[in-house]
């Protein structure tokens, strides 16, 4: 493994990290730990409503750039939305069939506004780089060529809409900007993110400043969480690793196991997240 020269001249490795590694460790060091360390690993909660909505959306967007350039039409949307669809996390039979006719509307909209003969570059590409003292990887849902460069799409259903905050502040949408640069050798500053929903893109065009920035925090997380780790698998009692409660102790998948997290945020159904 790759490894920067220490004060005193010992190979340090690497530290390998998602955005979805990093924003545990950030929202909640014990969800960290119960995720990624602890073994058993803890039983998790059922699933949720507006992920599994979310993944079909993510997965229908997929199939559809798979298509060749002269079927991508907005008549294969309930076709695919029918092979990826699944029900998991939703309240009723009445309530699955108002998502789904609101999923098909997104999509339709969607599809609808992309340009016959638009090509991604890529299309749910793993892209994993060294940076600094970090590896850092992850899944992009899509990357496009715009004048030249490379830009970063990702796709949100979430029941909020979003703006230029949100893409500039998003810590894993510069580390995809990061990793792809660097393993297709070509420019990638501009990062959007694309809410169905509402139809609107939000987005950002990083400076070398920004990205900086973005690689600093990822570093600095990533440290502490290799040092908790490396106490943690070393004999430690899990005290590095302290419940940060919130709203979102409502919906975390290891409530169950968490009296902090229960005490801190009620109980929602799996579907409270939906929006409706």
């Amino acid at each position: 493994m790759q490894g920067q020269l220490g004060l005193e001249g010992i190979p340090t490795k690497l530290v390998r990290v998602t955005p979805a590694r990093l924003a545990n460790w950030a929202q909640c060091p014990r969800k960290y730990r119960m995720t990624y360390l602890d073994r058993p690993t803890p039983s998790r909660a059922g699933a949720w409503a507006h992920s599994t909505l979310g993944a079909v959306v993510h997965n229908v967007l997929r199939a559809f750039f798979e298509l060749r350039p002269g079927k991508r039409t907005p008549e294969q949307v309930p076709a695919l939305l029918r092979r990826y669809w699944k029900s998991d996390g939703f309240a009723d039979a009445e309530q699955v069939a108002r998502h789904r006719r609101r999923a098909q509307e997104w999509l339709t909209a969607y599809v609808e506004g992309i340009e016959p003969d638009a090509e991604p570059v890529a299309v749910e590409r793993w892209v994993s780089a060294p940076m600094g003292s970090i590896i850092a990887e992850g899944r992009v849902d899509r990357l496009d060529e715009r004048g030249g460069e490379l830009v970063v799409v990702d796709y949100k259903t979430g029941r909020h809409a979003l703006g230029v905050d949100d893409a500039r502040d998003s810590l894993a949408l510069a580390i995809y900007a990061l990793a792809a640069r660097k393993n297709l050798h070509r420019p990638c500053r501009r990062v959007e993110l694309h809410h169905l929903p509402t139809g609107q893109v939000a987005s950002w065009e990083h400076t070398d400043g920004t990205l900086r920035s973005h690689l600093d925090r990822a570093e600095s997380l990533a440290a502490d969480l290799q040092n908790a780790t490396d106490a943690f698998v070393a004999g430690g009692d899990g005290a590095a690793f302290p419940a940060v409660t919130g709203r979102h102790c409502s919906w975390c998948d290891f409530r169950a196991h968490c009296p902090e997290g229960k005490q801190a945020a009620p109980d929602v159904a799996p579907w409270a997240l939906l929006g409706e």
